[in-house]
């Protein structure tokens, strides 16, 4: 008989060389640490506190590099040090942001305060004109048939969305205007983004650095592809709602609609969700031509179907193209699903973190085909 070392030896072997079930044990031992983990999440409280009051700067810096980063990059190619081209860079924002403060942010601000306080009666005038427009004895009618009180409805509607409002902007100044991570924000970013668009080449030779050796060419890709889906996206998605929010206030200005700049920011801010920002932005410009005069309203309709025109057909297939790969469908589930577990800063994070989850499960799942051998290999490989 075989003595009792040798078949454990020869079980080890067995056990080892299938793959499956080595993956398998993977995954079992990374779920027991998971929960393990979720059991002593108290241990970690003070990192997450560390990590919510740095995540404001470290979100706008990441925001303002790659927005930044190309332009130095594309004077470099012309032989201006790095340096040389970040200073004016930073002049010409400086410049930018105290004559935004000093021009745009009062007119701004009081078109703001005059919206939000004239928003009920603008819903009620609203009210009013779709009753003139299908006529009184028919709404009656169709109040009587469906059972409910329109008077009311719009009250109510009225009450919440000038609440909503108000509690929005408090939402986003709890959020972002703290006073201590604004002003933590305020000083830091410009010095942690001078230093990324400084030191850009070294910082991926640093990440690697913490990567073992045999899986730095497989993580170099993973992280070229990352930072190419996010910046592609994160440029395209601001150039495209300045352009929008641009063409809107034109065209308000043009058709005379009144809170033309208002209505053209919540449209620029709104893009920045895709898909879904445009239909909320159209709300608020609705009530406002409505109420205006039917004639305003057409005139709204055709300046919004022309201005989403041009940005299906031209401005967003030249800035964006098909980098995101990513179908209409899936990233607005993607969007509800983040905005229900993380509100606001989820709906915002949504697309460029289903990139990034997207890059590595693509990368791991090519992994995993290559180590079992249950798949067919590809006929081509894709380049990351």
């Amino acid at each position: 008989m075989e003595p009792a070392s040798k078949w454990s030896d020869r079980f080890k072997w067995m056990l080892l060389n299938q793959k499956v079930i080595l993956f398998l044990v993977v995954i079992l031992l990374i779920s027991l640490n998971i929960w393990v983990l979720d059991k002593i999440s108290y241990v970690f409280h003070p990192f997450i506190v560390i990590m919510e009051t740095v995540f404001l700067p470290f979100l706008l810096t990441g925001v303002a590099y790659y927005l930044l980063n190309p332009i130095v990059e594309y004077f470099e190619t012309r032989k201006v040090r790095r340096i040389y081209s970040i200073i004016v860079l930073y002049l010409i924002i400086i410049s930018v942001i105290t004559v935004v403060v000093m021009k745009i942010v009062p007119l701004l601000s009081e078109q703001i305060t005059s919206f939000i306080g004239q928003f009920p009666t603008y819903s009620k005038d609203a009210q009013l004109k779709f009753e003139e427009l299908i006529g009184n004895t028919y709404f009656n009618q169709i109040q009587d048939t469906l059972g409910f009180d329109s008077e009311k409805i719009v009250n109510d509607f009225s009450g919440r969305a000038a609440d909503l409002m108000n509690n929005a902007w408090s939402g986003i100044g709890s959020l972002v205007g703290k006073i201590t991570e604004t002003i933590l924000a305020i000083i830091t970013v410009p010095f942690i983004l001078f230093y990324l668009l400084k030191d850009r080449k070294k910082l991926t030779p640093f990440v690697l650095s913490f990567v073992p050796t045999k899986l730095r060419e497989r993580s170099f890709n993973v992280l070229l592809e990352m930072n190419h889906q996010i910046s592609s996206y994160i440029r395209g998605q601001i150039i495209i709602s300045f352009c929008i929010g641009a063409l809107l206030y034109i065209g308000y200005i043009i058709i005379g609609l009144d809170y033309s700049l208002v209505l053209a920011v919540i449209a620029a801010c709104t893009s920045i969700v895709p898909y879904l920002g445009p239909v909320i932005a159209i709300t608020p410009a609705l009530i406002v031509a409505m109420v205006t005069s039917p004639v305003m309203l057409l005139k709204m309709i055709i300046i919004w179907t022309i201005v989403q025109f041009i940005e299906g057909k031209f401005i967003s297939p030249q800035i964006m193209g098909k980098t995101m790969h990513v179908h209409p469908i899936t990233i607005i589930f993607v969007i509800i699903g983040a905005g229900n577990l993380f509100g606001m800063i989820g709906i915002i994070l949504a697309v460029p973190g289903y990139a990034i989850l997207k890059v590595i499960t693509t990368h791991l799942f090519r992994w995993f085909k290559k180590q079992t051998g249950l798949y067919d290999p590809d006929p081509i490989e894709p380049k990351s």
